[in-house]
């Protein structure tokens, strides 16, 4: 069965549509797929942190040095009224109100530390924050004395007993 040229050239054409809608339908199955792959890539991950930092208070993140509290402070009240305990993960700063949770990072390292104010320490030229023992200790800064750390004040809440 012999099939002319133009029936060849029409079959021809035809199957060349057929395969041209075919990979047509696939690029748009492709772009719907890249197009969702891009919006959650796009699309910002909050973690718990970062959405406490955007409801948090006034303050800004500063660059500051940290030190901790030496042990003859142990037992001692503090300004807020409450005990220093070594143990408990708390700090004095000479400005952030009491009650105020504040994350310290040690950026060579990435260590940080979440921290409840609940002292004053002596006013100084400079961002400066005295840490508990333990919470020096979870930033890599025992046994050191002073470092370079970054301040992030996170909330205002009413102080109560440090955890």
């Amino acid at each position: 069965m012999k099939l002319s040229s133009y029936k060849m050239l029409a079959i021809l054409i035809a199957v060349a549509a057929a395969l041209l809608a075919a990979s047509t339908a696939r690029a748009d199955l492709r772009t719907d797929r890249e197009d969702i792959l891009l919006s959650e890539l796009t699309t910002p991950v909050v973690s718990e942190l970062e959405a406490l930092l955007q409801k948090s208070s006034a303050f800004e993140s500063v660059f500051g040095v940290a030190s901790y509290y030496a042990r003859r402070f142990e037992g001692r009240r503090t300004t807020s009224g409450h005990r220093y305990n070594p143990e408990k993960l708390t700090a004095a700063h000479q400005s952030l109100p009491l009650g105020t949770v504040v994350r310290v990072l040690n950026p060579v390292t990435s260590q940080e530390v979440q921290v409840t104010v609940n002292d004053r320490c002596s006013g100084k030229s400079f961002h400066f924050i005295d840490l508990s023992r333990a919470a020096a200790i979870k930033i890599g800064l025992w046994g050191r004395g002073k470092m370079k750390v970054v301040i992030i004040p996170l909330l205002e809440d009413k102080l109560e007993e440090p955890a």
